[in-house]
């Protein structure tokens, strides 16, 4: 069997804003020019960095469906503007929109391709999707809200269900503003281990996931907050459930039965998108791509090619 082709490179992206020249770094797995219908990949966080969705390389590797991944601005490998911490009029969901369509002409293949977004990349994926876009075939949203308002709720819920010590120990950092102290990181990591991944050990496209965010927390403090049920920044009261019904492209809903994406968060979806369907995954939480990758796959690749 022949090796798999992998490329890398760097897109040249226009943000007047920024004060300096950007660029987005993106990793393709398989040939754009085979004929198959490409799957691009929209990361997490905001600010995850692409290392953690590197399984979808399977769907190359076994499907022959060329794979883009990449990092969002700010993130990873592509340009970090630490200076714009904080900065919600910079930071902003049409930011990482233009960024999308930046690459899809820079690859050429804006007039064909799938989207596969995880957690915030699913909601990026319906935002762009929404709009209608010519190209879009299909479209993969998973484990990701339509609401934050209800996110959080279910967050919560998830929450109480830790060891009393540990929500003490949340909350009293939370009230203190103390959330970047250790303490509160290790009772933060309690809850990712039932509702985030529960491969135990974590992998470690997984580690390498929560490095990029300690490196540079920029993009994820400024628009999501401390963690994944603290949520302060300015994504705090997106909602897209009124939007809904102008997506068009074919959806997969995906989610995992300890997900932090709870059913109820991902119902609005079903209920609205025109032509959906769901998918529970029994074993998995919210990375069911690394807790069932083989199921996984098999469910990605059967949507995309079929």
């Amino acid at each position: 069997m022949a090796s798999l082709k992998i490329t890398e490179g760097e897109a040249d992206f226009s943000v007047p804003a920024a004060g300096k020249a950007c660029k987005t770094w993106y990793k393709v797995f398989g040939d754009l020019k085979s004929g198959a219908r490409p799957l691009i990949g929209l990361h997490g966080g905001p600010g995850a960095g692409h290392n953690y969705l590197m399984s979808l390389e399977d769907l190359t590797s076994k499907h022959g469906i060329p794979v883009i991944l990449y990092d969002q601005l700010g993130t990873g490998r592509s340009t970090h503007l630490q200076e714009k911490n904080g900065d919600t009029s910079f930071w902003t969901i049409d930011l990482f929109l233009r960024e999308l369509d930046n690459l899809l002409k820079h690859l050429g293949i804006q007039e064909d391709y799938d989207v596969f977004g995880n957690s915030w990349g699913g909601m990026l994926g319906a935002e762009h999707a929404v709009r209608q876009p010519v190209g879009l075939h299909r479209l993969v949203i998973a484990d990701s809200p339509a609401d934050m308002g209800m996110w959080v709720m279910a967050a919560n819920k998830l929450r109480r269900q830790l060891p009393q010590e540990v929500q003490d120990v949340l909350k009293r950092h939370e009230d203190d503003g103390t959330t970047d102290s250790s303490e509160y990181e290790e009772a933060v990591m309690s809850f990712y281990k039932r509702h985030l991944c529960r491969v135990c050990p974590m992998p470690e496209e997984v580690v390498a996931m929560f490095d990029n965010i300690k490196m540079d927390p920029t993009v994820y403090h400024t628009m999501n907050g401390p963690s994944e049920f603290y949520v302060t920044g300015s994504l705090k009261d997106w909602a897209i459930v009124e939007r809904l019904h102008k997506i068009n492209a074919p959806t997969l809903l995906i989610n995992g039965r300890y997900d932090e994406a709870t059913d109820e968060v991902v119902e609005p979806y079903f209920e609205k998108v025109g032509k959906a369907k769901w998918v529970t995954f029994t074993e998995s939480s919210h990375m069911p791509h690394l807790e069932e990758r083989d199921r996984f796959i098999d469910v990605i690749s059967r949507f995309l090619k079929y």
